[in-house]
Formats: structure tokens, sequence, C-alpha cells
């Protein structure tokens, strides 16, 4: 029959200074301590990740301009702008805009009495959530005594909102005569 080795004494464990006790206590606290500062460090990664959700969700803007198009003025003669409006913040107004090549950018809408007749009017409301076009049978921008515009190059329309400030857009100088612009097919 094998025989099976019979350990040796067992080692002997220095006892801590302050017992058996102390130690064990020490070792809790110091266990708390690091707990604590474990969720310390967990509450402060919470609230940065909270922050930057806050801080992305901010600098996405709530109004984006597209698709614009200036027709290619005649001779000294009013050109029209057309542009694409979203707004996926709060119901906003258009008050004011202005062009890169000068003169003077007036904001029209149709008359109430004959919409084919275009008035100047102070602002455009532009609905909240909602996807809107300024088009030549509804409110649109008139540009006056600008420099000459030449068809295929672009200028830099900026639009001021009552509520969002102002954003910029490149239009695309066209003549609509020789179909030189896709506004209408977007």
């Amino acid at each position: 029959m094998p025989t099976i080795p019979m350990p040796g004494p067992r080692p002997r464990v220095p006892r801590p200074a302050g017992g058996w006790r102390g130690a064990v206590a020490r070792a809790g606290s110091r266990r708390r301590a690091v707990a604590r500062a474990g969720l310390g460090v967990m509450a402060l990664a919470v609230a940065a990740a909270l922050a930057g959700c806050a801080q992305r969700a901010d600098a996405s803007p709530l109004i984006e301009l597209g698709t614009a198009y200036v027709g290619q003025a005649q001779g000294t003669s009013p050109t029209d702008a057309y542009l694409v409006i979203r707004n996926d913040g709060t119901a906003d107004r258009l008050v004011s805009a202005s062009s890169s090549a000068g003169g003077t950018v007036t904001l029209v809408g149709p008359e109430s009495a004959n919409p084919d007749v275009m008035r100047a009017v102070t602002a455009v409301g532009i609905p909240g959530h909602t996807l809107i076009r300024l088009t030549p049978n509804s409110y649109h921008l008139m540009i006056s005594d600008s420099r000459p515009m030449k068809s295929g190059t672009e200028i830099t329309l900026t639009l001021r909102f009552a509520r969002a400030g102002s954003f910029q857009v490149a239009a695309e100088v066209t003549n609509p005569q020789t179909g030189g612009s896709s506004y209408f097919l977007n």
C-alpha cells in the first residue's frame, strides 16, 4: 500500500500589529475607501458621458440650407434666388438675407388678394420640424443692384433667422431660360 506523505508543520503567519480584528477592520475600511473612489470615478464618467451627449445634440444645427440657385440677372434688372430650408427645431422666422454679390436682398411673397403678384414681406415663417422650398410662385428672395453674376459660378447667400441666427449656403448662378438649373428637379 502506498504511503501518503504527511504535511510538515504549518508555517507561522506573523500576527498583525493591533491583532487580527484590527487588521480585518483596516482592510474593510480600505475596501470601502476604494469602493467610494470607484463610485466617484463612475459618477464622473456618467456625468462626462451625459455632457458629451448634450454637447453633440447642441452641435448639430437646427436649421439647414440646401439646393440653392440664383437666376442670372439680365442687365441691371433684379433676379430671384430659391432654396430649400430644413428646420429640425421649433418654429422660426427668416427675417433678412444678404448676398456675396452685393446689392439688396428682399424677402418677397405672394399678395393675399392676388397670388400671382409678389410683394415685399418683413419675415417668412418657418414652421418647426419641416422642410420648405422658397419657389417662384411662393416666398423667395429677390436680389437687386448686385454686381454682375455669371452663369455657372456660385455666390454665397446669408440668411438670418429670428431664433437660430445666421446661416450661409452656396447658390449656383444659372440661366433658367437655357435649362441651367436643376433646382426644381430635386
